[in-house]
């Protein structure tokens, strides 16, 4: 595989919370998306996700706590934990789970992703 530009990447879609597949590890994808707006309460009762912040900010609500993350720094949501992804303005992600996960997690609705486009 060759070097990925993630600035490149990142001007090829425009749409939030659909994430893209810019790379693959050990049964794990390496994703982008933009997020803007607020995402969907859900967990992942067998994944553990890593949310890097490439560009701008974006809140991460728990049901008892919120906490925001900067660009330049991650989080990890460990399996079962439920949480919703909030941005006042848009924000670019790198997400690391594994190849199984659903951006929804448990709760499908109108902005599940089943086959994400790889780019």
């Amino acid at each position: 595989m060759d070097k990925v530009n993630i600035n490149q990447k990142l001007a090829l879609f425009s749409e939030h919370w659909s994430p893209k597949i810019v790379g693959e590890l050990n049964g794990q994808h390496v994703k982008l998306v933009k997020f803007n707006g607020e995402f969907v309460w859900h967990k992942h009762d067998d994944e553990d996700e890593l949310f890097f912040v490439i560009k701008g900010s974006f809140k991460m609500e728990y049901r008892d706590r919120t906490v925001t993350v900067n660009e330049n720094e991650f989080l990890i949501v460990t399996k079962g934990v439920e949480h919703r992804p909030v941005a006042d303005e848009e924000v670019s992600i790198m997400l690391f789970e594994p190849a199984t996960t659903l951006n929804t997690g448990n709760t499908e609705n109108e902005l599940t992703k089943y086959d994400l486009d790889r780019i």
